[in-house]
């Protein structure tokens, strides 16, 4: 089985794939942190996003893997685990920057489709259930308000230490917003079989359970 969660940055696809991923006992598949990856190689190597021979080259010689250790999930770039390198505003404004990018994004959906092939996943990004796995059995689109989004990633980067202003944290969810829903490749959008859910006023619980039953009446169904 396939479930793909897609929604807009801060909505907590994150926090509900893998929830459901150790309840299920599915692979988790975090499609962003594959793009994020990308984007730190990108800015460490200062790749001009404009030069499509060179990030055709780096594409194709880049090595990206996920793999969970104790309930965590690792992100590998080219044998090196950066998964605590990757979570920067810095790097998510790359993310959404290089994944616009035909080149970047026929690797990536390579990449993608064959951890689909290996058993059932829970996949989350922006264009899991419209592109990556169109014929998902559950397809889910998490949304929340752009404040409470900004809130929530304002939050986790105050946690992590990082020093960083709301107004600013806000100003970048929106620009992230603009590219991914309007780039011509692969937007985001909604697919037209999957469930909404905001989860503006609701907790992550809530949320689980909502999706849960989802998945319990497409079993029956099938």
């Amino acid at each position: 089985m396939i479930i793909a969660i897609d929604g807009p940055s801060g909505a907590g696809k994150s926090t509900l794939a893998k929830r459901l991923a150790r309840e299920l006992d599915f692979t988790y598949l975090d499609t962003g942190a594959m793009y994020r990856a990308l984007a730190l190689k990108v800015l460490r190597e200062g790749i001009d996003l404009a030069d499509d021979a060179r990030l055709a080259e780096l594409v194709g010689v880049t090595e990206i893997a996920l793999q969970e250790q104790c309930g965590r999930l690792e992100v590998w770039l080219d044998g090196r685990d950066v998964t605590s390198e990757i979570r920067t505003p810095e790097v998510s404004q790359m993310a959404s920057k290089v994944s616009a990018l035909r080149v970047v994004r026929e690797r990536m959906l390579e990449l993608q489709r064959a951890m689909g092939r290996c058993g059932s996943v829970v996949a989350e990004g922006r264009d899991i259930g419209t592109v990556i796995f169109p014929a998902a059995e559950v397809k889910i689109f998490l949304d929340a308000s752009i404040r409470e989004r900004a809130r929530r990633r304002y939050d986790e980067l105050k946690t992590a230490g990082r020093a960083v202003e709301f107004a600013e944290t806000l100003r970048e969810i929106e620009e992230r917003d603009k590219r991914d829903s309007e780039r011509d490749l692969a937007p985001l959008c909604k697919a037209e079989d999957a469930l909404l859910i905001d989860s503006s006023s609701v907790n992550a619980d809530e949320v689980a359970a909502m999706v849960l039953a989802e998945i319990q009446k497409k079993i029956k169904e099938n």
